[in-house]
């Protein structure tokens, strides 16, 4: 659980990372940083959640790599942008993440508010 506040998204990188070394993945750490500093970012910048309202990341080890999930308590699911307008200064970060993982992303629902937007590195 991580504080709506941009320190968080460092401090979730350092947490992927511990476990990545633990379950000697450390080959998946750059792409899996970088997707995970994606995914906190988007959930910090458009989520908006009430005041005390966490955001969550769960990791899961899999035979091939790695899940990564945020969890957020906004419902808005995020949506990827084939051509983003080449002079915006942001709408570029889940089109990194669909490229990063092949396609193998996506948003679901979760039980209560909100939503969860999860990536598979291999």
């Amino acid at each position: 659980m991580w504080p709506p506040a941009p320190q968080s998204v460092g401090r979730a990188r350092k947490f992927l990372v511990r476990h990545l070394d633990a379950w000697e993945l450390p080959q998946l750490a750059d792409s899996a940083e970088l997707i995970l500093s994606e995914l906190v970012t988007n959930a910090l910048a458009h989520a908006h959640p009430p005041y005390g309202n966490l955001i969550a990341t769960r990791l899961q080890r899999l035979d091939h790599g790695v899940r990564i999930e945020v969890h957020d308590a906004n419902g808005s699911k995020p949506e990827l942008r084939r051509d983003p307008d080449p002079d915006a200064v942001s709408g570029r970060g889940l089109a990194l993440v669909d490229t990063l993982t092949e396609g193998h992303w996506g948003v679901s629902d979760r039980e209560g508010p909100g939503k969860v937007v999860w990536a598979v590195v291999r």
